[in-house]
């Protein structure tokens, strides 16, 4: 379905997010890295609890929720699938940043999700965590990095990528129920998204 042109209602209790899909089909030019004490390590068939714990830190003031509400089973499956590889940008000993990686389509690879803790936000660790997402990406046999961002995520997000090589190619409109209401989250972080009940 395609939206109308001109405002549609989103009922109360609802979010509505525009999604903006980003790829490469080549490796581009490397950008410095920035100074800074950061390290990245690999997390082989990573814990739930851990998971959960950095999914949370880094994603809930951009209302990341998918993850959260996903029953255990499925939640391993996914995360310590052979074709996933997860990494932990670690500053001052802690787990402060995240970098999820799906290889499961063949010559293909989505960032899933790429975050930091609001402790490493506005450091220069964004910059140099992607420089090592796209270090990790292109060592694999693949012929597309992609990945998305919406208007709840940081409003430099989208800029970002785009400076790191990634160029649009789709957008979506995604309209979901507000997880501060059920308590998925709570009420009061996301608060450049009103909620309205």
């Amino acid at each position: 379905m395609i939206l109308p042109d001109g405002y549609s209602d989103v009922p109360a209790g609802k979010i509505a997010a525009v999604t903006t899909h980003l790829e490469m089909t080549a490796r581009p030019a490397p950008l410095p890295d920035p100074a800074g004490a950061w390290t990245i390590r690999h997390v082989n068939a990573p814990a739930l609890d851990w998971y959960r714990d950095l999914y949370g830190r880094v994603g809930r003031p951009w209302l990341w929720v998918s993850r959260i509400k996903m029953p255990d089973a499925e939640l391993a499956a996914t995360i310590q699938s052979l074709s996933m590889e997860i990494h932990a940008l670690v500053h001052e000993g802690r787990d402060e940043g995240l970098l999820e990686m799906d290889f499961r389509e063949p010559g293909h690879c989505e960032i899933v999700s790429f975050g930091l803790t609001e402790k490493c936000l506005g450091t220069g660790a964004g910059r140099w965590l992607m420089n090592r997402a796209q270090e990790i990406a292109w060592s694999h046999p693949i012929k597309r990095l992609w990945l998305h961002t919406c208007t709840f995520d940081h409003p430099s997000a989208l800029a970002f990528y785009q400076r790191s090589g990634f160029r649009p190619f789709r957008r979506q409109v995604e309209v979901v129920n507000d997880p501060r209401l059920d308590g998925t989250v709570p009420r009061d972080v996301a608060r450049h998204v009103p909620v309205i009940e």
